[in-house]
Formats: structure tokens, C-alpha cells, sequence
């Protein structure tokens, strides 16, 4: 038994959706309460209505209100709200979005007393969470303004392959506006200290795609690459960030490039999800870097078409906790090698013999 586990907080996401029936069968494993304590962000009552199409599974909960009376053997749902709730699997309506919203905040709260060490959000729907209170376009902007960082950075991770986004939500037709020096040298900063720290790799080798066809053909389909993309990366670079680029996506994914690296930035949405998504193997993981806290999600969404119908797979949920575990423990390891001396010295070895093998490429 791990006397050192984390509690790892999860948000219900839209009550409309598929967010607490994957929660649910995430959680139903025992072997679970091996490596985490679980807390759920929502109410006995929401669990309940969707565990009666569940039967089948063995879902052992006690609701608390108090983070004092975690226990470590079960799932612990932190009661939110104590309302009748008219919950309708399948439907977008406000219902789903101001409970979604009570959950994440219940949590991020949490997640600033230190009383969860990460945060797994199921999906919520951009449309129906919006209120005067709540105007941002996902979880990810949100986060940044409530741990107050200067910027964060949407980064989509599963065995052999991680992409990370320059912009997230924002129309092909004004990418261009969206496009900075400044913007990708800040990006490539987090990637790399997100890489070491929270993913334990000593020396990253990150990739930068090109915005353009062919990465703009040195300037005769679009300026882009001339203009801001080759100088951001220069500037990184003698930041001392080993990153390359930029390439042309259509032939980086396609021959199989991207192995050759720990990490890709990609321009924009598309760009980064339509080849991760295609190539990634196991289950996709969303994780916010360069947060204070670790946020995961799955990398799917609310998916009201089978919601309420036991059809979810909660393979990608599952990987988001298990990969929210994985980051504790790194970034655990990582500062216990920069108070010990001998554990720098091991890492400055390491990094030599990363040093060679690329010199040899």
C-alpha cells in the first residue's frame, strides 16, 4: 500500500453528458484505491441517478463535507450543492452547464487549500456554461485566470506522441492575428520546464510546425515562418530550449518524424488534433502546463448522443487520472533531484549521453 498517495479530485462536468457515467466506471475498480484517493466534486443525488443504470458495477462512495474525513479505501463525493437537480441525459440546457460550473470551482477551490493534489475535468460544453460569472471558451483559460500565471499551455499526451497548441480555440480565419514571437517563445519555455518537470525527461527535443503548406516555401506561401516562426525559435534556443523547425505538418506526421521528438508545437487546433488523434496510441490525455496544480482531462467531450445509456468508454478518463498520478510523482522526483546533489549529478550524465545521440542523428 502507498502511504503516499495523492487525492486526485474529479469534476462532474455537464450532468447532461457522459462526465459522471465515466467517473463511475473509472471508479469502480478497487485496485483505484491502491494509487489515489478519490474525491468527486458533485452530490449524492447526481451519483445516484446515473449508478441505477449501472448495476452492475461496484461503486463504493461516502459523501462528505469536510476534506478531514477523506477515506482512503472509497470514493469520497464532496457534496456541492444540495438541491433536486432535473438532470436529462442528452440535452443541452442550463441545467448542465451551471452544475458543471459549481463542480469545477468546488474543486479548483480544493485545489488552491491543497486538500486534492490534481484535478481530472470531465467535459463541459463551451455554449452552456456561459454566465456573467464564467465567460471563458473552455477549462483551460479558466484555469489560468484562477492560479493567476501569465499563460498556460494545452498539451495533448499519450504513449508515443505529445502535441502541445499554440492557440486553442480560435478561427482559421484570424490564426494569423493569434501568431507571435513573444506568443511561441513563451509556449516552447513551458513545454520545455513541462517536459523535465512533469514528465521526468532530462534534455526535451521539442518540434515546431510551420503554419503554412510546406512551412511557406521560404516565404513564397505566406511570411509567417520567415518573419515570426524561425526567429521565435532562434530566440528559444538561446534560452537554452532545443526545439527544431519549422516543419511542414502534412510531411512531419506522415513520415513519422514526430518519433524523433518529445514533444511537437503545433499552430493551431486542427494542426495538432487531427494527427494526434489519428496516431496517438492508448487512450489521449489533456493536460494544462505550466499551472502551479495539475489538470488533466479526457480528450473527448460531452458526448450527448450516448449519454445516460451505459455506452460511454471510460478508457480516456481513466488515462487522465492515471497520467495526473504519473505528474505528482514526477514533479515529486523532480524536486527531490534538485535538493540532492548526487541526483543533479546523475541528470547532468544523462544529459550528456542525450547530447551525443543527437549529434549522431
Amino acid at each position: 500500500m502507498n502511504q503516499n498517495k495523492p487525492a486526485i479530485g474529479f469534476s462532474c462536468g455537464d450532468l447532461n453528458g457522459i462526465g459522471i457515467e465515466t467517473i463511475i466506471k473509472t471508479l469502480s475498480d478497487n485496485r483505484i484505491f491502491e494509487f489515489c484517493t478519490p474525491v468527486v466534486f458533485a452530490s449524492n443525488k447526481t451519483i445516484n441517478f446515473y449508478k441505477k443504470g449501472l448495476q452492475e458495477l461496484h461503486f463504493n462512495s461516502q459523501s462528505i463535507k469536510d476534506f478531514q474525513r477523506l477515506n482512503t479505501k472509497m470514493v469520497n463525493v464532496y457534496s456541492c450543492w444540495e438541491d433536486e437537480v432535473n438532470i436529462t441525459p442528452g440535452q443541452l440546457n442550463e441545467t448542465g452547464g451551471n452544475y458543471a460550473i459549481q463542480s469545477l470551482k468546488a474543486a479548483v477551490q480544493a485545489l488552491k487549500d491543497g486538500h486534492i493534489h490534481a484535478l481530472v475535468t470531465a467535459p463541459i460544453h463551451k455554449k452552456n456554461v456561459q454566465s456573467e460569472t464564467f465567460q471563458y471558451t473552455g477549462h483551460t483559460p479558466y484555469l489560468k485566470d484562477a492560479f493567476g500565471v501569465p499563460d498556460v499551455l494545452m498539451l495533448l499526451t499519450a504513449e508515443n506522441l505529445r502535441v502541445a497548441l499554440l492557440t486553442e480555440h480560435v478561427p482559421v480565419g484570424e490564426l494569423s492575428k493569434h501568431i507571435s514571437r513573444e506568443k511561441i517563445v513563451s509556449k516552447l519555455k513551458i513545454l520545455n520546464q513541462s517536459l523535465k518537470k512533469d514528465f521526468g525527461i532530462t534534455k526535451p527535443k521539442i518540434a515546431v510546425l510551420g503554419l503554412n503548406p510546406h512551412a511557406g516555401d521560404e516565404g513564397l506561401i505566406g511570411k509567417e515562418e520567415e518573419e515570426i516562426i524561425k526567429p521565435a525559435i532562434k530566440e528559444a534556443k538561446q534560452n537554452d530550449i532545443l526545439c527544431f523547425g519549422p516543419y511542414s505538418a502534412d510531411a512531419f506526421f506522415a513520415r513519422g518524424q514526430y518519433d524523433k521528438f518529445d514533444a511537437v508545437l503545433a499552430m493551431y487546433h486542427d494542426q495538432g488534433l487531427i494527427p494526434f488523434k489519428s496516431l496517438a496510441i492508448g487512450e489521449g490525455v489533456n493536460y494544462t502546463a505550466g499551472l502551479p496544480v495539475i489538470r488533466t482531462s479526457p480528450d473527448h467531450g460531452t458526448a450527448f448522443d450516448i449519454a445516460g445509456k451505459g455506452k460511454a468508454d471510460e478508457s480516456s478518463l481513466r488515462e487522465a487520472m492515471f497520467t495526473a498520478i504519473d505528474i505528482y510523482n514526477s514533479r515529486n522526483e523532480y524536486s527531490a533531484a534538485r535538493r540532492n546533489p548526487m541526483r543533479k549529478m546523475s541528470g547532468a550524465i544523462l544529459a550528456r549521453s542525450v547530447d551525443e545521440k543527437i549529434s549522431e542523428e
